[in-house]
C-alpha cells in the first residue's frame, strides 16, 4: 500500500490526473456492442424473411418462421432442452466434485491431477463424440464387439440415444465447469470452513453448507455458461444424433442451411428462440448474486489450506482417476486403435494394422495449414481478448457506468445463439461492411473474439464478485488513479481468473467449429471443419487419425506455453 500512497502523493503534488476510465470503458463497450449488435440486426431481419431465401435484403417479411417452429418443430425444441438439462446437471456435478477435491482436500498428487483433469477439454467434444461412437455404437462398437466375442446376445450399450448425447456433452464440458468453479474456490478464505469443522460439522456437511454457498457465483456462472453451451452444442449432436434420427436445434439448423433452397429464415428463427431461454437464465443469475454478499477476499490476509481427509483421500483420488479414464484414456485408446487399422475392430486377431491413415492425413497440405492457422488464432485471440474481457467485467460489476447491467446481457448474447447461426450472421454483416477482410484470418479472429466473450466474462465474473470493493476503494482514497488502481490492485487479484480464462479461450478457439464453417475462406482454413469434412466423406479410421493429430498439436502447444510462462501458471495450481 506504500507504493499506492506514494503514487497518490506524487499525483496530488503535480497537475490533476486525467480520469481515463469513462473514455476507455466507453470505447471498449462501443466496440463490443458493434461486434454483437450489427450481426444481430441481420439475424433478426433474416428470421423475418418469408420470401425468397436467397434474396438479400429480404423481399417479404412475416413471422411464419416463428409460428412454424412451435408448430412443426416442437419435438426438436423438446429434444434440445431435455438433452441440455441432462448434460448440464451431469457436467456441474462433475465440475463441482472435481474442483472441491482438487482445491479443498489433501488428495495425493494434486498438481499432476489438475493438469490431467484439463485434458478432456483439449480433446474437444467432436473428438470425444467420434471416440464414443467407436466405443459404444450398437453392434460395431468396441464394447458390443467384446460382448458378442464372449458369447453375449444383443447389445449391452448403445450411445445413440438422448442420454448418450448428454453423456458425451457432460463428459467433455465437465472440465469447463471444473476450471470455472475451481477459480472461485482457489480465491476463497478457508477460515469459515475451519470454523465449521471446529464446531463439529462433518467434511461433507461443511462442503455443502459452507463451501458451496461461498462459491455460488462461480457455480451459477458455470451453470449458466454450460447450459448455454449445451443448447448450442453441435459436434455430439451431429456425430451421435443424426444417425439415431435425434434432432436438436443445431443439427436442424445445419440441415436447413445445407438444403436447397437453404432455409435461412427457419435457421435464424430457431437460433433467436434460444435467446429467450438464455435471457431468463441470466436474469435468474443476476437476481441470485444481488440477494447477498459473496465477498471472501478482503483486506485480511489468509493462506490457502486444505482439509485432511485421512484414508478417504485415496477414494477421492480414485474418483479423479475414474473421470480421467472415461474422458481421456478410453476415448484416446479407442481412437489410436481405430486410426492404426484398415477397418476398426477391437478383436486384435482380426485386425489389419497400418500407418496409411496418418500418412494420408499428414500428406494433405491443407490439413497442415489449417492446424497452424487454428493455433495462431487461439494464441492471438486469447492473449488480446482476455484483457478486454477483464475490463468489461470490471465495468459491469465495479463501475458506475449507466446501463452497465445491459452490457452483461449484451456480451452474453453470442452464447445464447448457436455458433453456426451467429457465424452466418457475422458473415452477412461483414460482407456488407466496406472492410475487405472476408476470407482472411482477421475475420475469423473477430468472430472468435465475439463468440468467446461469454466464456471469458463468466469465468472472470465469479472472481471479481469475490474481491471486496474496499481494496479498490482504499487505493482510490490513497490517491491512485483509475489506471494505477487497475494495474496494482484489481488485475493482480484477478490473475487466477485471467489465467483460467486465457486457457479456456485458447482451447475453445483451436477447437471452434460453428463459426468457422461460415467465416473461413479458401486461404484461411482451420482444423475442426476439416475433421468434419473427413468424417462426412471418408472413413472413421482417417477421421480418427486427424482428430488425434489435432489433439496432440494442442497439447504440445500448451506444454510449450506452460514452460515459457512457468512462473505465471503457478497461479493456477
Amino acid at each position: 500500500m506504500t507504493a499506492i500512497t506514494d503514487s497518490g502523493v506524487a499525483q496530488a503534488a503535480g497537475r490533476p490526473a486525467r480520469n481515463w476510465q469513462p473514455v476507455v470503458t466507453g470505447a471498449v463497450v462501443l466496440a463490443v456492442a458493434l461486434l454483437i449488435l450489427l450481426p444481430l440486426v441481420f439475424l433478426v431481419e433474416e428470421s423475418l424473411n418469408v420470401g425468397d431465401a436467397l434474396a438479400f435484403p429480404p423481399e417479404e417479411y412475416g413471422i411464419s418462421n416463428y409460428i412454424e417452429m412451435f408448430d412443426e418443430d416442437l419435438y426438436i425444441l423438446t429434444n434440445t432442452v431435455s438433452i441440455a438439462v441432462m448434460a448440464t446437471v451431469m457436467a456441474i456435478l462433475i465440475g463441482f466434485t472435481l474442483a472441491w477435491i482438487l482445491t479443498r482436500t489433501n488428495v495425493p498428487g494434486r498438481d499432476s491431477l489438475e493438469r490431467l483433469l484439463e485434458l478432456p477439454y483439449y480433446m474437444t467434444p467432436l473428438v470425444g463424440a467420434l471416440a464414443w461412437a467407436v466405443l459404444a455404437a450398437p453392434t460395431s462398437g468396441f464394447f458390443n464387439q467384446l460382448w458378442h466375442y464372449v458369447g453375449g446376445g444383443g447389445d449391452i450399450v448403445d450411445v445413440y440415444s438422448k442420454f448418450g448425447i448428454a453423456w458425451i456433452m457432460a463428459l467433455f464440458e465437465g472440465t469447463v465447469a471444473f476450471v470455472m468453479i475451481s477459480a472461485s474456490m482457489k480465491s476463497m478464505d478457508p477460515a469459515l470452513e475451519e470454523s465449521a469443522r471446529v464446531m463439529g460439522a462433518s467434511k461433507l456437511r461443511t462442503a455443502l453448507t459452507v463451501t458451496l454457498p461461498l462459491v455460488m457465483p462461480g457455480v451459477l456462472g458455470a451453470t449458466l455458461f454450460v447450459f448455454a453451451e449445451m443448447l448450442g452444442s453441435f459436434a455430439a449432436a451431429l456425430v451421435i444424433g443424426i444417425p439415431a434420427r435425434i434432432y436438436v436445434i443445431t443439427t436442424s439448423i445445419w440441415e436447413s442451411t445445407l438444403s436447397y433452397p437453404p432455409d435461412y429464415g427457419r435457421a435464424a428463427a430457431m437460433g433467436l428462440a434460444l435467446f429467450v431461454v438464455m435471457f431468463g437464465m441470466l436474469t435468474f443469475y443476476r437476481w441470485m448474486v444481488r440477494r447477498g454478499s459473496f465477498a471472501t477476499i478482503t483486506g485480511k490476509a489468509f493462506r490457502p489450506r486444505t482439509m485432511d481427509m485421512g484414508r478417504l483421500s485415496w477414494l477421492l483420488l480414485g474418483v479423479c482417476l475414474l473421470y480421467i479414464f472415461l474422458a481421456v484414456v478410453l476415448p484416446i485408446g479407442a481412437l489410436i486403435l481405430t486410426s492404426l487399422q484398415r477397418f476398426a475392430t477391437v478383436i486384435l486377431s482380426q485386425a489389419e494394422f497400418t500407418l496409411a491413415n496418418y500418412r494420408m492425413a499428414l500428406g494433405l497440405g491443407p490439413v497442415r495449414t489449417a492446424l497452424f492457422n487454428s493455433l495462431t488464432l487461439g494464441l492471438g485471440v486469447a492473449t488480446v481478448g482476455v484483457m478486454v474481457m477483464a475490463l468489461i467485467v470490471w465495468t459491469i460489476y465495479r463501475s458506475q457506468l449507466r446501463g452497465r447491467g445491459a452490457i452483461e446481457y449484451l456480451v452474453m448474447f453470442p452464447q445464447a445463439v448457436p455458433r453456426m447461426v451467429f457465424g452466418l450472421a457475422l458473415l452477412w454483416a461483414w460482407l456488407n461492411i466496406p472492410i475487405p477482410i472476408y476470407g482472411t484470418l482477421w475475420l475469423l479472429a473477430l468472430g472468435y473474439f465475439t463468440v468467446m466473450l461469454p466464456l471469458g466474462v463468466r469465468t472472470l465474473a465469479g472472481v471479481v464478485l469475490q474481491i471486496d470493493r474496499s481494496l479498490e476503494e482504499c487505493a482510490r482514497v490513497c490517491g491512485a488513479s483509475w489506471g494505477y488502481q487497475m494495474r496494482s490492485v484489481t488485475l493482480p487479484l484477478l490473475r487466477p481468473g485471467i489465467l483460467a480464462a486465457w486457457l479456456l479461450i485458447f482451447m475453445a478457439c483451436v477447437r471452434e467449429l460453428g463459426v468457422s464453417v461460415f467465416l473461413m475462406g479458401p486461404n484461411a482454413k482451420v482444423i475442426a471443419p476439416s475433421i468434419v469434412s473427413a468424417f462426412a466423406s471418408s472413413g472413421t479410421e482417417l477421421t480418427a487419425a486427424m482428430a488425434l493429430i489435432q489433439t496432440a498439436s494442442v497439447i504440445v502447444a500448451l506444454i510449450i506455453l506452460f514452460r515459457l510462462t512457468r512462473g505465471m501458471t503457478k497461479e493456477l495450481a
